[in-house]
């Protein structure tokens, strides 16, 4: 599998009495098995106040590849991807629960997340 983009965003609010503006979306394109696919994973921000407790990182940026600046939102959907590869067959992925968004990450190698996320 390999990753050709990634990036993520905090979503705008499409209307005054939407949620949206809570929320983060984080977006990876990759190749597998010759094919050109994308998963969205949509999230709540708040969690993103606990990543120093499942993962290495205390700040953001994360990290730099090259000249660009590698934000948690950034990495979310690619993270997903590589540590559940099952995820591959998947499009979308909404995660509401603190618990099954702390579980994606569950094992992973992080040491390794910035080689795996070249793309040049």
């Amino acid at each position: 599998m390999l990753i050709k983009d990634y990036k993520g965003w905090e979503l705008e609010k499409a209307v005054p009495n939407s949620f949206e503006d809570f929320f983060n979306r984080s977006e990876v394109t990759f190749e597998k098995d010759g094919r050109e696919k994308t998963l969205t994973i949509t999230y709540v921000q708040y969690f993103e106040e606990f990543m120093s407790e499942f993962t290495p990182f205390r700040q953001d940026p994360l990290f730099e590849i090259g000249s660009r600046e590698v934000a948690f939102k950034d990495i979310v959907a690619a993270v997903c991807l590589l540590n559940q590869p099952d995820f591959s067959e998947r499009k979308r992925v909404f995660v509401s629960s603190k618990t099954e968004f702390l579980s994606l990450f569950n094992g992973f190698d992080f040491n390794k997340l910035p080689d795996r996320l070249r793309t040049d």
